[in-house]
C-alpha cells in the first residue's frame, strides 16, 4: 500500500471516530434531557391528578378550575392512576390501562418515588400524602415527540456522517498528495545521483522541519561519499604509482643486463640494485597489509593495559635503531602521582607501530634536526605530542594526509610511500584515541596522539 492511500485511510478513520463519538454524544445528550424532561412532566401530572382527586372538595371553585384546566392539558395516551396505601386502585384517568404489579407499588412505598421504562412507555410513581392518608400515585405516557424527534435526530447525524466521509476522503487525498510532494522530489533527486554525481546535493535542506532534516543527513552522507569516492580514487592513483616504479626500474635493468654477456661483477651489481627494489616492494607490501589489519575489529583484538611512556621509549629507540641519523628527545610534562594515568589498555604491537611510524615520519623531515616527543596527561587522556622541524605541510595536503599513498608536492623527493600516518589513524581509531596534526611550512609539524588512561573506568572498548 503506498504512503498516501495509507495516509488518506488514517486521516479519514480518526475524523471518523471522532464524528461518531461526537454524534453518540450528542443522540445520547439530547436523548437524556428529553426523557429527564418527560419525567418531570409525567411526576407534575402524576401531582396534579392527586391533587384534583383528593382536595377537590376542599378547593375554591376558582382553584379547582384552575385545576381542572391544568389537568385536561393531558400528555399523549396519558394513563394516571391512584392506589390506596394498602394497593387499592381508587382512580384511573386516561384511556386504556395498564397493570400495575404489586413488586412495583412495593418499590414506589420503599423509595419514594420511581421513574422507569418499559417499552416505548415511560412510567413515574410518587407518594401523595393527604388527610385521608398515603396514596401511591402511578403516571404513564408516551413520549412521541421525542421518538419523532430522535428518529428526526438519527436521520440528520447518518447523512451528515456519510457526507462528511465524502469530504473527508477528497481532502484527505488531496491533503496527503501536497504533504508528500517534498518527499517525491527528494526521491526523485536522489534517483538522479550515481557514482559519477556524487557533486549533487538535495535541494529540500534549508528548512528546519523533519524533511529538510532528512535532506541534510542525505547531503552529509554524499559528503562522506564523495569524500570516500576521492580518497578511492588517490588511493588507487597513489598506489599504482608506488607498486608500478620499483617494477619498472627492475624491469628496466633486467632488460639492460640482458641485451649482452657481461662481466659477473656488472651482474651482480644489477642483482643488488634488483635486491634493493624488492625489498621496497615487501616494506610496502608490509604496510599495505598493516593498513589491512588495523581495519579489523577491536573485539578481535588483544588487549592489555600497557604503559604508555614505556611504549613511547621503545618506540623511540626502535626508530633510532633503524636509523642511527634520527634524533628523538622524550620527555614527561608533568610526571602524574597515579601511575593509572600513564596506563592505557591497547594492543601492545599495534600501538608500537602507530608510535614508530610517527616518530619516523617526523625525523625523515626533520633533515637531521632533533624530534622532540612530549608526554602529557589531560584529565582521563594520556597524550603524545611529536614536533620536528621539518619543511610543513601546506593546508591543502594537510586534509589529505591520512590518505593511503598520498605523499605531498614538496616532499617526493623524500623517501617513503605515505603509508605511515594512515595506519597510524587506523590504529589510534582502533584504540578509540584520536591523532591530529598542525604544521606551518618552513616551521615544522606537530602530531598529538590522544588515547583514554586507566583512570577513565567508563571508557569501553
Amino acid at each position: 500500500m503506498k504512503i498516501r492511500t495509507r495516509l488518506t485511510l488514517q486521516f479519514t478513520s480518526i475524523f471518523a471516530i471522532i464524528l461518531v463519538l461526537f454524534s453518540l454524544i450528542v443522540y445520547f445528550f439530547y436523548s437524556y434531557s428529553d426523557s429527564s424532561a418527560f419525567y418531570d412532566s409525567l411526576v407534575n401530572r402524576a401531582n396534579v391528578v392527586a391533587h384534583v382527586y383528593l382536595d377537590a372538595d376542599k378547593v375554591s371553585k376558582e382553584s379547582y378550575r384552575r385545576l381542572l384546566r391544568k389537568y385536561y392539558q393531558t400528555l399523549p395516551h396519558e394513563i394516571v392512576q391512584v392506589y390506596n396505601w394498602e394497593g387499592k386502585n381508587v382512580f384511573r384517568e386516561g384511556e386504556g390501562s395498564i397493570a400495575i404489579k404489586p413488586e412495583l407499588l412495593e418499590s414506589v412505598r420503599r423509595e419514594g418515588k420511581i421513574l422507569l421504562r418499559e417499552n416505548k412507555r415511560q412510567l413515574a410513581g410518587i407518594i401523595f400524602n393527604d388527610e385521608k392518608g398515603k396514596f401511591i400515585v402511578i403516571a404513564s405516557s408516551i413520549d412521541e415527540l421525542t421518538q419523532k424527534e430522535l428518529k428526526d435526530l438519527r436521520l440528520i447525524l447518518g447523512v451528515g456522517f456519510l457526507l462528511s466521509m465524502v469530504v473527508v476522503v477528497g481532502s484527505g487525498w488531496a491533503f496527503s498528495k501536497q504533504a508528500l510532494r517534498p518527499i517525491l522530489k527528494v526521491v526523485d533527486e536522489v534517483e538522479q545521483i550515481s557514482a559519477s554525481d556524487l557533486h549533487l546535493r538535495l535541494s529540500q535542506a534549508d528548512g528546519a522541519d523533519e524533511l529538510s532534516h532528512l535532506a541534510q543527513t542525505f547531503n552529509r552522507m554524499l559528503d562522506r561519499l564523495e569524500s570516500a569516492f576521492d580518497m578511492q580514487n588517490t588511493f588507487i592513483s597513489n598506489a599504482s604509482h608506488e607498486l608500478r616504479t620499483p617494477l619498472t626500474a627492475m624491469i628496466g635493468e633486467l632488460e639492460v643486463a640482458l641485451m649482452k654477456p657481461r662481466e659477473i661483477t656488472e651482474y651482480q651489481h644489477v642483482l643488488y640494485s634488483i635486491l634493493d627494489e624488492a625489498r621496497m616492494l615487501t616494506r610496502l607490501s608490509n604496510g599495505m597489509l598493516q593498513i589491512a589489519h588495523a581495519s579489523f575489529d577491536i573485539s578481535k583484538i588483544k588487549l592489555t593495559p600497557i604503559r604508555f611512556d614505556e611504549l613511547v621509549y621503545q618506540a623511540g629507540s626502535e626508530a633510532q635503531k633503524r636509523n642511527p641519523k634520527f634524533k628523538i628527545d622524550i620527555y614527561f610534562d608533568q610526571l602524574p602521582e597515579d601511575e593509572r594515568k600513564i596506563m592505557v589498555k591497547g594492543n601492545e604491537s599495534l600501538l608500537l607501530i602507530a608510535l614508530l611510524n610517527v616518530f619516523e615520519n617526523a625525523c625523515k623531515f626533520s633533515d637531521g634536526k632533533p624530534v622532540a616527543g612530549i608526554i602529557k596527561v589531560d584529565h582521563q587522556r594520556i597524550l603524545l605530542i611529536v614536533k620536528d622541524q621539518g619543511v610543513g605541510i601546506t593546508p591543502s595536503d594537510l586534509k589529505k594526509v591520512f590518505v593511503p599513498f598520498f605523499r605531498a608536492d614538496n616532499v617526493r623527493d623524500t623517501s617513503g610511500h605515505g603509508i605511515g600516518l594512515p595506519l597510524a589513524e587506523k590504529i589510534m581509531k582502533l584504540h578509540r584515541g584520536t591523532i591530529q596534526i598542525s604544521s606551518q611550512i618552513a616551521v615544522g609539524t606537530e602530531v598529538t596522539i590522544s588515547l583514554y588512561n586507566l583512570s577513565e573506568i567508563l571508557i569501553k572498548f
